[in-house]
C-alpha cells in the first residue's frame, strides 16, 4: 500500500515495477546490476482516485501519462535499487498529492486607473521616439 493521505491510499495491484540497468557512472557494477526503477501506476483504472483528481493528474503528469492511462515514473539517481524504489514512490505520491488540491478560480480584476494612464503615457513616449527616427527634412 502506498499512502497518500488519510483518505487515499494506492493498492499494490495498481503499481508495477520494472528494473533496468541504470545510466551514468557506477564502475563495474553498472553493467551487471539493474538498479534503475520504472514505476507504473494504472491511474485511469484506479478505483481509489476520484474523476476530477484523475483529470488534474493527467494534466500534471504530461508526457509521463501513457495512452492506456498509466503514469510511468523512472528513477535512477542512486546506485541502490531499494533507494530508487523509494524515490519513485515518493515522486508518485507527491504528484498525486498535488493533483488532490483543486486550483483556485481566478477572479477577474480591472487594472487601476493610474496603471492605465502610465501605460498609455509610456506608449506615446515610445511612439514619439520612433517618429524622431524618421528622415530629417531640409527645412530644419
Amino acid at each position: 500500500m502506498l499512502y497518500i493521505n488519510d483518505q487515499i491510499s494506492i493498492a499494490e495491484w495498481e503499481l508495477s515495477e520494472n528494473f533496468t540497468r541504470s545510466q551514468g557512472p557506477g564502475g563495474q557494477n553498472v553493467n551487471k546490476v539493474e538498479t534503475a526503477v520504472e514505476l507504473r501506476f494504472e491511474a485511469e483504472r484506479s478505483p481509489h482516485l476520484p474523476e476530477p483528481v484523475k483529470r488534474r493528474l493527467k494534466k500534471l503528469a504530461g508526457r509521463r501519462w501513457t495512452l492506456d492511462g498509466a503514469i510511468v515514473i523512472r528513477a535512477e539517481e542512486t546506485r541502490s535499487q531499494a533507494r530508487n524504489r523509494e524515490i519513485a514512490r515518493e515522486r508518485l505520491a507527491q504528484l498525486i498529492e498535488t493533483a488532490l488540491t483543486a486550483p483556485r478560480r481566478r477572479i477577474a480584476t480591472r487594472p487601476t486607473l493610474g496603471s492605465v494612464r502610465r501605460r498609455l503615457k509610456s506608449k506615446t513616449e515610445r511612439g514619439e521616439i520612433k517618429t524622431l527616427r524618421g528622415r530629417v527634412s531640409e527645412e530644419e
